[in-house]
């Protein structure tokens, strides 16, 4: 019998640059990344489909959370934070991709609850490179909670 491959859990990419979208959207197939991506250009549309994925269906839970900081309106601060307060999404790794360097910034997150904080390199080839680190670790290294847990 061939054992099909599961079906594997989206990364959400909270950006509202579309330009930085579709660079970490390539850097990631250039990486060789499977998982879909999802992209949510405004924190209010993060945070709507953040719910429906993990209390309403749990099947479309992420593996993994990119959030950008500087955003209009709710902004990835406040995303981060109401993340980190919820039961059934306090688990999911979210990694800050910023291209603040602030210190106060970097601690902040940290306090909230992200699980790395990083600054967006500024050419292609260092984000590709980022990106393979970045996969290479959270995809391929670390054991993350699958989705199954909260069904």
């Amino acid at each position: 019998m061939i054992k099909m491959p599961a079906k594997l859990q989206p990364i959400v990419l909270i950006e509202d640059s579309e330009d930085d979208c579709e660079a970490i959207m390539r850097a990631f197939r250039k990486s060789g990344a499977d998982h879909p991506i999802i992209w949510c250009n405004t924190g209010q549309q993060a945070l709507d489909m953040m719910h429906k994925s993990c209390v309403q269906d749990s099947t479309l839970r992420p593996i993994l959370i990119l959030l950008d900081l500087n955003m209009p309106g709710i902004d990835g601060r406040k995303i981060l934070k109401t993340i980190k307060s919820h039961d059934r999404m306090k688990s999911i790794p979210v990694i800050i991709v910023s291209t603040s360097d602030n210190d106060r910034d970097i601690n902040h997150c940290y306090q909230l609850g992200a699980s790395t904080y990083i600054q967006k390199p500024l050419d292609f080839d260092a984000l590709t490179e980022t990106v393979r680190r970045l996969k290479e670790y959270w995809l391929d290294t670390a054991l993350l909670p699958k989705e199954s847990a909260y069904a």
